[in-house]
């Protein structure tokens, strides 16, 4: 039970399969903050996963203590997020790129990020200025390298000619939604998924282009976890729950997990576990963001990495056979 890793361009370090995400440190409880992260560390995570907006600055900057006190800035990949809309504007923008850069590396006590993304996109604005203000802190040595978190595929195909135009560095890199489960509605404004056979398209795109995926929420916003059902769905209220209900909670979905539970039965391991294992048996280059509370879960997200899924099960999954041994169709 080992860590896998890749490469990315420009990023000039390995970065593991598996990406922690930070949203659970917080400088009010440093201890667990820092035992959470060593114990990651150690089971072989190099890639951390944070963003501008996450605790209001507060994860940054237990993350950053984390980094400067176990001396590790040069062992580990940063992927950094910024320019997310708020309630009152789309901030997209060169000058919210460049403000959100320039307070996360005072939080994170660094003088770069390794991989940086924009946290959402405005498909609104021209994306000629994006891509200049993010080669200009790449330039710099702000960053290493950069790509889109909730981009449209043709929105960073726009990106890519216009930098080739122009003599300038690409995008190498995106962050959307990719699950077993079919998102049919959004969980949150502006967030792209490539799931399911709407995502189809999008996927195939991203296998020819060999564009590096940081995909997230693999288990569906908690779907996966089992804690729904098709007949307790009006217990949920509030938060992230209801957006989970919104988003996943439909009969095809539930066809699926029915499935993941028969084969996770079978195989000995947890319905989550296929879920994680499902994406990362994907034909692209896969690096799944989990957010994982303590080693123990992420010990379990290490066993889902090695866990090969054949292309009957895959297609069994999905809904597109009846037959996991012989793929007949459905």
């Amino acid at each position: 039970m080992e860590m896998q890793y890749g490469e990315v361009p420009g990023v000039g370090k390995p970065v593991s399969r598996l990406v922690q995400g930070t949203v659970m440190l917080t400088t009010k409880d440093p201890e667990y903050s820092f035992r959470m992260l060593d114990e990651v560390y150690a089971l072989g995570c190099r890639t951390f996963d944070t963003a501008h907006g996450y605790g209001a600055g507060d994860v940054e900057r237990a993350f950053g203590r984390w980094i400067g006190e176990r001396g590790l800035r040069e062992e580990i990949v940063i992927l950094g997020k910024g320019a997310h809309h708020n309630q009152d504007r789309q901030r997209v923008t060169p000058f919210d790129i460049t403000s959100d850069l320039h307070d996360s590396l005072a939080r994170l006590k660094t003088d770069y990020i390794d991989l940086y993304l924009l946290h959402r996109d405005d498909p609104s604005l021209p994306v000629g200025p994006l891509v200049e203000v993010l080669n200009e802190h790449q330039r710099a040595g702000k960053i290493r390298a950069f790509g889109g978190s909730n981009w449209t595929v043709g929105r960073i195909e726009e990106a890519n000619e216009y930098a080739r135009a122009n003599g300038l560095a690409p995008f190498v890199a995106s962050s959307p939604n990719l699950s077993l489960a079919e998102q049919v509605k959004e969980p949150w404004p502006n967030c792209i998924s490539i799931s399911g056979p709407q995502g189809e398209a999008a996927r195939e795109w991203y296998a020819r282009a060999r564009m590096p995926l940081f995909t997230w929420s693999s288990l569906a916003g908690g779907f996966f976890t089992g804690r729904f059902t098709r007949d307790n769905l009006a217990e949920f209220s509030g938060g992230k729950d209801t957006s989970t209900v919104q988003a996943y909670c439909y009969e095809d979905n539930f066809r699926r997990l029915d499935r993941a539970r028969e084969l996770a039965e079978e195989r000995g391991v947890t319905i989550p576990q296929v879920a994680l294992a499902y994406v990362l048996s994907q034909p692209l280059d896969i690096y799944a963001l989990v957010g994982c509370r303590s080693g123990a879960e992420f010990r379990d997200n290490l066993e889902a990495l090695a866990l090969e899924l054949t292309p009957e099960e895959i297609a069994w999954l999905e809904l597109k056979t009846d037959s996991r041994a012989h793929g007949a169709a459905a």
